[in-house]
């Protein structure tokens, strides 16, 4: 049987299209806004809109003036006439499926199909206003399609945009010292290049993100694991094994770390850069992360100004959508040209409407956008809570970051996504992040970015699979 649609209701509809614009007919003004609220995500597919008796009493239009902006609606492939539902929101062609963040955990065996709930992806869907943002850098399109399009090392608008998203963070940064990439798995590629030899050996914090982890060995590094501590980065274990094992580089994830959640303030980030300069190790930080706040703005300082053997690499996909493709490398400055050689190496640029539109997006918030993040807040919120009713289970509240990191009572993580794997949600267990591909058995990553009505699906599966393997 198909389940109900969600019903949009008519005040709340009233409120989201804004003030109507009198130079138009207001049929298009109804027809064009709801339009808008589909391409922009904040009206999702298979969402009953409100009825025409309902919405003209909340936008004090006519029945018929409502009426055909339904009907235009139908025409253009932005909603449906359905029995017992009235007019259906449809985004034209149906929603791709897909397009979820790829671990490792890919190759075990858990694929997700249409009907799985993938709680092995921890990012966010697009911002609201995203389509118009892809609609304006159309507009500007035309100044380039002139030249011959390439931009190897970046658009000059973007690169300027990420220097001074750097230099507004009190770290001053010139465009020459800015690599666009297609995302930050490329730029670790690309630092990694230029910087090390085959062989070399790299040090990571365990747990960590595996994609950063394969990258660099797919460079022909040596990754060696440095346990975390519970409340984060230890710089005595950190500044112990810089100096046992004279590693050439260390991956870095001071900021809301993937999968901890746990943020570095800036006499840690001061210490762990002196102990890399100590040591004669170069830093490779991870930044993914650093925007995605949810309690109040952090007041640290990016861990490359307490050194100048630190690059920083940068990300999209995370605080924008993973869908731009686009990440960034800050390179000291003294290093910045063989980074760019390093870049040319790989491939001649990224897409330029792309670009475009992150410098746009940049020029406005480095961040996310208030309602993704209130959104992401009240997920966190209540997934905390529910999952800490579980027995034995520990979780610290992150302050950032897309995702818990739960400490089980017993050495279940592989069995547990193994047994909600069956019943359609698929988890990450801990070894996933381990450097060294095992243990971390005890621990599991439980996203919050999913919809709500994808979580309040998740739970339930969760808490029972957990009271099956309990027993």
């Amino acid at each position: 049987m198909t389940p109900p649609a969600r019903r949009l209701p008519a005040a709340r509809l009233r409120s989201m299209l804004g003030a109507p614009d009198a130079d138009r007919p207001a049929y298009a003004w109804l027809a064009d806004g709801i339009r808008q609220l589909v391409a922009n995500g904040r009206v999702m597919h298979g969402t009953a809109l409100p009825s025409e008796r309902d919405l003209v009493a909340a936008v004090g239009l006519s029945r018929t003036t409502v009426s055909r902006a339904y009907a235009e609606l139908r025409d253009r492939g932005f909603a449906s006439a359905k029995v017992g539902s009235g007019t259906v929101v449809r985004v034209p062609g149906g929603p791709a499926s897909g397009g979820a963040e790829p671990l490792p955990i890919g190759a075990r065996g858990l694929a997700a199909d249409e009907r799985s709930i993938d709680l092995t992806c921890a990012a966010p869907a697009a911002p609201l206003g995203l389509a118009d943002e892809y609609a304006t850098a159309l507009d500007q399109l035309p100044a380039y399609i002139g030249g011959m399009g390439y931009y190897p090392l970046g658009v000059p608008a973007l690169r300027e945009a990420i220097a001074n998203h750097y230099s507004g963070r009190g770290l001053p940064t010139d465009p020459e010292q800015v690599i666009v990439t297609a995302g930050a798995l490329a730029g670790i590629a690309t630092v990694a290049r230029a910087i090390l030899g085959r062989g070399a050996t790299v040090l990571a914090e365990s747990p960590s993100y595996p994609n950063s982890v394969l990258s660099l060995r797919r460079q022909g590094v040596r990754m060696a694991p440095v346990p975390i501590g519970p409340d984060g980065t230890d710089l005595d274990v950190v500044g112990h094994a810089l100096r046992a094992t004279g590693a050439a580089a260390m991956l870095c994830l001071p900021d809301f770390h993937n999968p901890t959640g746990t943020l570095l303030g800036n006499a840690g980030r001061e210490r762990w850069a002196h102990e890399l300069q100590a040591a004669g190790t170069v830093g490779i930080v991870d930044e993914t992360s650093a925007a995605l706040w949810l309690d109040q703005a952090p007041d640290v300082l990016p861990m490359a100004a307490f050194g100048d053997r630190v690059f920083t690499v940068g990300s999209s996909s995370k605080s924008h959508w993973g869908g731009l493709r686009l990440g960034w490398i800050r390179a000291p400055r003294s290093e910045a040209a063989g980074v760019a050689q390093a870049r040319m190496t790989l491939d001649l640029g990224v897409p330029l409407l792309e670009q475009l539109v992150l410098a746009r997006v940049l020029e406005r918030s480095s961040g996310l956008v208030p309602e993704t993040r209130e959104r992401l807040r009240a997920n966190r919120d209540w997934l905390h809570a529910g999952v800490s009713r579980l027995p034995g289970w520990s979780i610290r509240r992150p302050a950032g970051g897309l995702s818990l990191w739960c400490n089980l009572p017993s050495a279940s993580s592989t069995a547990l996504a193994a047994e909600t794997a069956r019943h359609g949600v698929l988890l990450a267990p801990g070894s996933t992040f381990a450097v060294e591909d095992h243990g971390l058995e005890r621990w599991i990553r439980v996203p919050y970015a999913l919809p709500r009505e994808d979580l309040e699906r998740a739970l339930p599966v969760i808490t029972s699979a957990w009271e099956r393997i309990a027993r």
